[in-house]
C-alpha cells in the first residue's frame, strides 16, 4: 500500500487527517497560511540581525556590545547633556539675579517656580507634606502667617541658612524660655497666661484668669510677642492673635508650649543644595499662595 493510500482524508473538507487522536477526536492537518509563515521567517531574520547590531546576548559579567555601539545608557547621557545645555542660560540668569529682583511675571520666574517644585518634592515634603500644608510642628506654607517673613528675600534667607542650625552664623535663631520647666512661672500662673492667649486669639471669653494672665504676659512675653501679642518676625516670635498655630492652640498644647518652650529645627539648605536650587525653592514656596 502506498503512502498516499495510508493517508486519511476528511470527507467534508478534503484535508488530510492527522494519525493521532484523543478520545476519538482527530484534527485536520491544515497547513499554515503563507502570509503567516513568511511573517514568522521575517521575524527570525529580524531577531538575528538585532542580536548582531544591538546589545542583546547576556554573558556572565557583561553583554554583547552590538556592531552599532548603541546603549540605552548612552542615549540617556546624551539627552541629559542636551537638557543641561538647554537650561544653562536659565541657570546662569538665576545665579546672576538676586531673588527679589526677578520679575514675578517673567519666564525666568516661571522657570524658577517649576524647578523649585521639583526640588521641593525631593527635599521638603518629608516635613511639610506633598501639598506644603505642613503638620504639627511643621508650618503650613500655603497661608500668609510667617515666623520670619514671607517675601522672596526673607524666604530665601530662611531656606539658605535654616533655623537653629549649628555651623551657620546667619541661621534663624529664637529662644523661648521654658517658663514651667525652668520654674520661671508657677503652674497656676502658666494657666493664667494660657487664658490670656486664648482670649486674644478669640477662643475664650474674658475671665479673671485671663486678666491676671495679661499682666504676666506683659512682664514675661511682650518683649518678644509684642504688647499686642501680634509677634515679631525679627525674633521669630509668632502672632498669637490669629487662628494659625504651629503646635496647637488648644489649652493643653498651649500649656505644653509655655511650660517647656518650642525649638523647631530646619536644615540650612545652603549647605546642602547649590545656590540656584535654593533660589528656585524660595520662588516655589513664595508662589504657593502665602508669599508676600
Amino acid at each position: 500500500m502506498s503512502e498516499q493510500d495510508k493517508k486519511q482524508i476528511d470527507a467534508a473538507t478534503g484535508v488530510e487527517v492527522n494519525a493521532h487522536e484523543w478520545d476519538g477526536i482527530q484534527e485536520l492537518n491544515t497547513p499554515l497560511p503563507r502570509w503567516w509563515l513568511w511573517s514568522f521567517y521575517a521575524c527570525i531574520v529580524f531577531a538575528l540581525g538585532y542580536v548582531v547590531v544591538y546589545p542583546a546576548i547576556p554573558f556572565r559579567h557583561s553583554a554583547s556590545a552590538g556592531t552599532l555601539g548603541w546603549t540605552s545608557r548612552g542615549e540617556l547621557k546624551k539627552e541629559l547633556a542636551s537638557a543641561e545645555i538647554a537650561r544653562a542660560a536659565t541657570v546662569k540668569a538665576l545665579a546672576d539675579t538676586p531673588i527679589e529682583a526677578i520679575d514675578p511675571k517673567s519666564p525666568l520666574m516661571r522657570a524658577a517656580v517649576e524647578g523649585g517644585k521639583a526640588a521641593f518634592k525631593v527635599n521638603c515634603v518629608q516635613c511639610h507634606g506633598s501639598g506644603a500644608a505642613g503638620s504639627k510642628g511643621y508650618p503650613n506654607l500655603n497661608d500668609d502667617d510667617w515666623l520670619w517673613g514671607g517675601n522672596l528675600k526673607e524666604i530665601h534667607a530662611t531656606l539658605e541658612h535654616g533655623i537653629r542650625q549649628p555651623g551657620d552664623d546667619a541661621t534663624r535663631i529664637s529662644q523661648m524660655p521654658a517658663f514651667g520647666r525652668d520654674q520661671l512661672l508657677t503652674a497656676a500662673q502658666i494657666q493664667d497666661v494660657v487664658s490670656y492667649v486664648r482670649l486674644v486669639s478669640r477662643q475664650d471669653p474674658a475671665t479673671a484668669s485671663a486678666q491676671q494672665g495679661a499682666k504676666l504676659f506683659a512682664d514675661n512675653c511682650a518683649v518678644c510677642h509684642g504688647t499686642d501679642a501680634k509677634g515679631n518676625r525679627t525674633l521669630g516670635a509668632p502672632n498669637l492673635t490669629d487662628p494659625i498655630w504651629l503646635y496647637g492652640g488648644d489649652r493643653a498644647s498651649l500649656t505644653a508650649t509655655v511650660t517647656n518652650a518650642r525649638a523647631g529645627v530646619m536644615p540650612a539648605w545652603g549647605q546642602r543644595l547649590d545656590p540656584v536650587t535654593v533660589k528656585m525653592l524660595a520662588a516655589y514656596v513664595h508662589s504657593l499662595g502665602g508669599g508676600e
